[in-house]
């Protein structure tokens, strides 16, 4: 079987479609050239703005032409991780998906589910002759994975309807009504290499094995980071034994818990036994720790060649004390919705960009404001004080539940009469575009829904097929029913 044999059809062909299509975030290009294809195709009527959001438009249909007009919202670009041992550019290779069992995934790489499904789905609706539905609107934004460039930029007036179904959601039966607002800080040290001791023998130390996940929605979880092993490992080295690090490179996105890390360190002789017994004990702590959320971890020290160059030993002791310090994961729980993280940081990536600068980006997560900023400011302040030079986003506001929601009704009617139960009111840790539509049409009234998609932004991404079809019978049942006031 494969993803062209499963129902709704509509759906799994655009989806299929749109996997074959690249889209990265700020190269969304070719995925914006094949949805306005699918519109002149279908004859929908469509617009596009400066930055390449794209509006389609479509009247209602026959008996349901009074109805408001509703906005079916999703993404258009994708995080692009893929397994260190996969061949694949993402700039230009169609992704491969593999139909297992009850799961779609992809063959080392992400699947892009996030938010493809969201916009294969939207694409179905509007381009159907048999889909009853009201006027509709689908709004299609670039870059939302990387800056959310493309909600920031959207214009008054682009969107005309006053409901919005955003379908960026992973957990079927689930309605989401809030989100956290995020930021992000990055911390850049500058350097200049000097000579590289060589009567050193060098290792290459690699942290790997690691499931990953959103910075979000799997916060909460404890899954290991990569960059936060490794610097507990290169800390009990420095405390020990005198070393020298040439190189140092860990995660890929800033949305991403890193699940991969390496560093490139030297030391004289008489100490490399010392080295491998501190590094088998660490190993050792580490796996105990993470047996039941990350059972695949390792940590490898491998031979390298002795190189040029590393890092002066001052900014190598300030660098190794500011990963170690800077705070990773759930900072505090909501209080006023049980079981929700309320704050959390994510050390995301560390990276040494040619050979004058390391840097150092994470990213902080609060559905109160407030906090959002304390928790930054708490890192940035890490940074400065080993002297890297710190900056800020402005970062995207939260979405604060709307108790009277008339769509929000609307939808735990459809569910517990399409399915005989009730679906779970929920809010989510992760960042949705809905906070910065709020912001520019205040009139919104929205809820976030979607299939059950797992392991985001990571290789491992899989959407469970059965939910997908249960999620698009949700979908059409809502539009026929959307609240006229």
């Amino acid at each position: 079987m494969t993803i062209k044999d499963l129902e709704p059809k509509a759906v799994w062909d655009y989806f299929h479609e749109i996997t074959q299509t690249p889209r990265p975030s700020r190269k969304e290009g070719m995925i914006i050239k094949y949805v306005e294809g699918v519109a002149a195709a279908n004859g929908v009527a469509i617009k596009k703005d400066k930055v390449g959001n794209l509006l389609l438009f479509k009247p209602g249909t026959k008996g349901y032409e009074a109805l408001p007009t509703v906005v079916l919202q999703a993404h258009l670009d994708m995080v692009c991780e893929k397994n260190n041992d996969v061949d694949f550019d993402f700039d230009k290779d169609p992704i491969q998906t593999v139909v297992d069992g009850e799961w779609l995934h992809a063959k080392g790489t992400t699947l892009g589910a996030d938010n493809g499904i969201g916009v294969a789905a939207a694409l179905a609706v509007i381009t159907s002759d048999e889909v009853e539905h009201g006027p509709i609107e689908c709004l299609f934004t670039v870059d939302e994975e990387t800056g959310l460039t493309g909600a920031n930029a959207l214009k008054k007036g682009f969107v005309t309807g006053n409901i919005l179904l955003n379908l960026d959601s992973e957990d079927e039966g689930e309605l989401f009504v809030g989100c956290a607002g995020g930021k992000g800080t990055t911390a850049t040290f500058a350097y200049k290499g000097v000579p590289a001791p060589q009567s050193h023998r060098y290792f290459r130390i690699t942290v790997a094995g690691l499931n990953g996940g959103h910075s979000g929605c799997d916060i909460h979880k404890g899954l290991g980071n990569a960059n936060k092993i490794l610097a507990r490992l290169l800390y009990q080295i420095q405390e020990r034994y005198p070393f020298s690090l040439v190189e140092i490179q860990g995660g890929n996105q800033h949305n991403a818990i890193a699940r991969e890390a390496y560093a490139v360190i030297g030391a004289a002789p008489k100490y490399q036994e010392s080295i491998r017994i501190l590094l088998n004990h660490f190993t050792a702590d580490v796996e105990r720790e993470l047996k039941r959320v990350d059972p695949n971890v390792k940590i490898v020290m491998e031979t390298a060649d002795v190189p040029k160059k590393c890092l002066r030993r001052a900014l190598k002791e300030k660098l190794v004390l500011a990963l170690l310090a800077c705070p990773h994961g759930v900072k505090s729980m909501s209080h006023e919705i049980e079981g929700l993280v309320e704050t959390s940081t994510n050390l995301a990536s560390i990276k040494m960009e040619g050979s004058t600068k390391i840097v150092v980006v994470t990213s902080q997560r609060s559905s109160i404001e407030s906090k959002k900023n304390a928790v930054a400011d708490q890192v940035a302040s890490v940074f400065r004080l080993a002297g890297a030079k710190v900056e800020q986003g402005d970062g995207y506001p939260g979405w604060a539940p709307n108790p009277d929601s008339g769509i929000l009704k609307v939808a735990q009617e459809s569910y517990r009469k399409l399915f005989g139960k009730d679906a779970k009111i929920m809010a989510i840790h992760a960042g949705l575009e809905c906070g910065l539509f709020l912001e520019k049409y205040p009139q919104l009234d929205m809820i976030s829904f979607g299939p059950t998609v797992q392991n985001v932004h990571s290789p491992d991404e899989r959407l469970e097929i059965k939910t997908v079809a249960l999620w698009w019978r949700h979908l059409l049942d809502i539009l026929k029913n959307v609240p006229v006031s």
